[in-house]
């Protein structure tokens, strides 16, 4: 219980085997004790330089969760995966830290309440800031498991971050009582108080299941795989082959009562012109298919140019290429319907390296240009500030066209539904990462999101897994990965919000005002 470094190790493993979509996430709800137990023995040692210590401590506990649950990355982009882990792990050990200093200064009902707070406003933080990884966010932990946290509703993910701290919390300071009083008493009151912790709000969450009833209104949709290997063959396509290509796979499957086709991102990716679109080719193919069935819209993920002859440069996000001058550049969604404007939507969270580089006006003249080439995706990408929603021509149907990353933002996801948004649409590539745990866990956050706004998922995924999801989170239909084809089904058409639609992050949004005035309270008392 002394050695720092082997409790560091036995954290990160917990940790990184409480991950979906492999592992048991009851490991979760003790994965942070022995780190705490290091820290608590550093801090009450006679070491030197305990901040140091506890410093390295962390970073190896970290580094070791990150590594196994994400070095997938390395499938895209070696230098990303090294980038994100290092990164990641070392603001995670900085958050710890921070909860090192607060415990030199304050007694432990406060820096206990401090360490949950301090860690979701870390988390609350790394959803909206320039270089946003939140795949590791504590809440994400339950997304093979939907039948424990039908209570999201309520809460979003945060509200299981909460949950895996107070039970981390409750087994440390059992141990600790113990280990003072040697009384098995309390040790045996200590577990069944945490298992107690454990096994309500399962029940609660077994109950809201039971007596969730979901929307019987609902759309017939497709979902289009074309299984395209965005490193070799994608972008060698011309746009107007690929619509051919995804009006075949769509023609035998889809009937008269079909409301959505849906294809995945950047389907159409031999950039297009963003004004030009609906005059040009490919989309006159899409629309023609669909006027000969009554209700059909097409959504389909399309990679937008938009051209500015100028000298000055005109926005932001503009990249400058010579002669030619300036571009911004937009991975978007489209809906072809019988109408001859196109709705249109632009990804607004953004891969950091790929489709952003965070801070370019600081890193780039210290970095270079190190936008990361994926198939041919490299140049800095435009965003849209609100949330669009593509409605069905009669408005019945309303789908939020979710782009690939963005389905890992809860909060974000809300602001489609807000804006009217009845169902999910999620459009994602997924290639990038190969056969791995990658593609599998963006496919179970997308449960998350279900539960959360209590919608229906229609995935579309370039390579796999294509889903579809209903509002209780749990996967109906899928096609496998690698696997060319489509998938037809139903969604339910869900008009109401849900308290976490209504309110969001709201318990971040607590956790950054405690953890600021703890911090605050610390730094002005002197070290115990």
């Amino acid at each position: 219980m002394k050695n720092s470094y082997l409790l560091a190790i036995l954290s990160g493993l917990l940790l990184a085997l409480a991950w979906p979509t492999y592992g048991v996430p009851l490991l979760a709800f003790i994965g942070f004790v022995p780190l705490l137990l290091a820290e608590k023995h550093i801090r009450e040692s006679n070491y030197k330089r305990k901040g140091a210590k506890v410093f390295f401590t962390a970073y190896l506990a970290f580094i070791i969760w990150n590594s196994i649950t994400t070095w997938w990355i390395w499938y895209s982009t070696p230098f990303g995966m090294f980038f994100a882990l290092a990164v990641n792990s070392l603001l995670m050990t900085i958050v710890f830290s921070l909860y090192h200093f607060v415990a030199k200064r304050l007694p432990a009902k406060i820096h206990l309440i401090f360490l949950p707070a301090i860690w979701m406003a870390f988390e609350k933080f790394h959803l909206n800031w320039d270089f946003s990884w939140p795949w590791l966010n504590l809440g994400n932990a339950f997304s093979q498991y939907t039948t424990w946290i039908q209570w999201y509703e309520y809460t979003g993910t945060f509200g299981g971050a909460l949950w895996i701290w107070i039970i981390n919390i409750g087994v440390f300071t059992t141990i600790v009582k113990y280990q003072e009083s040697k009384n098995r008493r309390i040790l045996s009151k200590g577990i069944a108080r945490n298992i107690l912790l454990i096994a309500i709000p399962i029940i609660f969450s077994l109950f809201l299941l039971k007596n969730y009833e979901e929307s019987s209104q609902k759309a017939a949709i497709t979902l289009l795989q074309p299984n395209i290997d965005p490193y070799s063959q994608k972008y060698d396509i011309s746009n107007l082959q690929m619509a051919k290509s995804l009006v075949k796979l769509a023609e035998p499957v889809v009937t008269s009562n079909t409301n959505y086709v849906i294809a995945p991102e950047t389907a159409l990716a031999k950039g297009s012109s963003i004004d030009a679109f609906d005059n040009a080719t490919e989309k006159m193919v899409l629309q023609n298919f669909v006027s000969q069935y009554p209700n059909m819209q097409f959504i389909t993920g399309v990679d937008f140019y938009r051209h500015y002859p100028q000298k000055e440069k005109p926005t932001i996000t503009a990249n400058f290429y010579g002669q030619n001058g300036w571009f911004d550049f937009y991975n978007a969604a489209v809906q072809v319907g019988k109408n001859n404007i196109s709705e249109k939507y632009i990804k607004s969270k953004l891969v950091v390296g790929v489709e952003n580089f965070p801070f370019k006006n600081v890193l780039e003249p210290l970095l270079g240009d190190v936008m990361l080439d994926l198939g041919g995706t490299v140049a800095m990408r435009a965003t849209q500030k609100d949330r669009s929603v593509f409605f069905s021509n009669d408005k019945v149907f309303a789908a939020a066209p979710i782009i690939c990353y963005e389905s890992i933002y809860g909060e974000f996801v809300t602001g489609y539904v807000k804006n009217g948004a009845n169902f999910l649409a999620i459009i994602t590539n997924d290639a990038w990462w190969d056969n791995t745990q990658g593609h599998k866990q963006h496919l179970s956050y997308a449960r998350l999101r279900a539960i959360e706004t209590r919608k229906s998922v229609a995935r579309s995924a370039n390579t796999g897994i294509s889903a579809f999801i209903n509002e209780k989170g749990e996967v109906t239909k899928t096609l496998a990965y690698n696997a060319k084809g489509s998938l037809s089904g139903e969604v339910t058409i869900n008009n109401k919000e849900t308290f976490y639609v209504k309110y969001g992050d709201y318990i971040a949004r607590l956790s950054v005002l405690f953890a600021g005035m703890i911090l605050l309270y610390a730094i002005a008392r002197k070290k115990q």
